[in-house]
């Protein structure tokens, strides 16, 4: 048997859509502010502006910024405003939450502007496997963004892909 082996991945239609690929660069930070807290629990105004205003801002130059309370503290909604307002001028991204909810929003912003008009009727993969933090809702976002479009969508890889959706053919 000296048939030549087809590589039937390689020679299809299959596209595989990488969310790597559209990762938002630079550097990402969290900020809890428990630390300003009375006993990481109670949040003194006074104190909890002198902190504000004291604190070296410039460190969050060009980065995505996550605020957070590590605690079971209750925290009055303009204290994440106050230090939002401290750190526009710095930070590329400021949000309230966790990295997860951080990455989500940033993929959210990428995908809402990104053209997908070259996937338009073909079958679709988005690629399951990542070596960076892709957030689940990113790939949510990604497969209702291709629905309208796409042929078909699976998750995976070409060797081994789930089948998601497939456009019926009265559409």
């Amino acid at each position: 048997m000296s048939e030549e082996i087809i590589n039937r991945v390689a020679n299809s239609k299959l596209v595989t859509f990488d969310l790597e690929e559209i990762y938002p660069k630079g550097e990402r930070v969290s900020f809890d502010i428990s630390q300003w807290l009375l006993e990481g629990m109670v949040l003194r105004e006074n104190s909890f502006r002198e902190e504000a205003a004291q604190h070296d801002w410039s460190q969050y130059d060009n980065k995505y910024v996550a605020l957070f309370c590590s605690t079971d503290a209750i925290v009055p909604g303009w204290a994440y405003l106050l230090l939002s307002l401290h750190l526009a001028p710095f930070a590329k991204k400021i949000t309230v939450g966790t990295w997860e909810e951080l990455e989500s929003i940033l993929f959210a912003e990428v995908l809402q502007n990104l053209d997908i008009s070259e996937y338009k009727d073909k079958p679709v993969i988005i690629k399951g496997c990542a070596h960076k933090p892709i957030p689940q809702n990113a790939y949510v976002l990604l497969a209702q963004k291709l629905q309208p479009i796409a042929k078909s969508i699976m998750y995976g890889e070409a060797c081994s892909s789930v089948p998601l959706f497939k456009k019926s053919k009265n559409r």
